[in-house]
């Protein structure tokens, strides 16, 4: 399966002509070696070994900071497949579009050193002929992130032609389709309100010099909505919208992720809780919630009305 990944060429795109011009994409983070002998199957490998030297590089930057960033890291030299599309801003409202075709290798000395070749389209794509929800995706903070749910958009601004696409879920952990496409929305507007939820008033979305990056935050199995951290930052929070999943399925999922937080990402001091989001509770969440304490249910509500004009 072929997927789709916006990636930042530089911090503002600086290298965007460059790459597009000698034919590669590539990545920095002050890590001055070759990546292959290392580049793991299982990303939390790679992550373990360069987290410190990451650090060392960098140490102002937090265990979350870090992890971010080697994850970033190992996605453009591995995680990408060849074959995938990249979509690359320039930094003036337009997105350079290539096709990755070949693995890892490094050019020292060089920007972005960490380098995959990719074959550029002669077509681009402008960020003003996007939806809202291909504009928040490839607009996300950080170097790489996935937006192989919006490829049927994608193509269509290529001009190539598809089918209508009839509204699915590849996750078989899916009940409702409907309610998985609503709620990706849904989570975008959480992230752009933050503030005004009820969670905003003790939690910040994590943020590192600023900018959040605490959604989709990346884990060893797959990544969670939203990680936030408490103001006074005693805790970290996992939040997971409930997604159309079965109760059970989405509660032992904030589990893992609650897991993987304490394991590799809280400081010492830090309580590690989580927060499920949904339309409506039922039954089985009201059962597996009942013994798992350190984990909230929130309910939203939408409204929707006409106003005459």
């Amino acid at each position: 399966m072929k997927n789709y990944f916006r990636v930042m060429l530089g911090a503002k795109s600086a290298y965007a002509a460059l790459c597009r011009e000698q034919g590669f994409i590539g990545a920095d983070y002050q890590i001055a070696q070759d990546l292959s002998a290392d580049l793991f199957d299982n990303w939390r490998d790679f992550n373990q070994k360069y987290r410190p030297i990451f650090l060392d590089a960098h140490p102002e930057k937090t265990m979350i900071g870090a992890g971010l960033a080697c994850g970033a890291l190992w996605t453009v030299a591995k995680g990408i497949q060849k074959g995938d599309m990249v979509l690359c801003p320039n930094g003036s409202g337009t997105y350079f579009v290539g096709e990755v075709a070949s693995d890892y290798f490094y050019v020292p000395g060089q920007p972005l050193p960490h380098r995959r070749s990719v074959n550029w389209l002669a077509q681009t794509i402008l960020r003003d002929d996007m939806s809202d929800a291909l504009k928040n995706s490839t607009g996300s903070i950080g170097t790489v992130s996935t937006i192989t749910p919006h490829a049927v958009e994608i193509e269509k601004l290529l001009g190539v032609q598809l089918n209508d696409p009839v509204l699915v879920a590849s996750d078989p952990d899916v009940e409702d389709a409907a309610a998985f496409a609503m709620e990706k929305h849904l989570e975008d507007f959480l992230v752009k309100n933050w503030a005004q939820t009820e969670l905003g008033k003790d939690y910040d979305i994590y943020a590192e010099d600023g900018e959040p990056v605490g959604q989709q935050y990346p884990t060893d199995t797959g990544p969670m909505d939203l990680l936030a951290v408490k103001k006074d930052k005693s805790e970290l929070l996992v939040v997971e919208l409930k997604r159309g999943k079965a109760s059970d399925v989405v509660v032992g999922q904030v589990l893992r992720y609650m897991g993987f937080v304490k394991e590799d990402l809280a400081e010492s001091h830090q309580a590690v809780r989580g927060a499920i989001i949904a339309l409506e509770d039922d039954l089985r969440i009201r059962r597996a919630l009942a013994v798992t304490p350190s984990i909230q249910f929130f309910r939203y509500q939408i409204s929707f009305k006409l106003v005459k004009t």
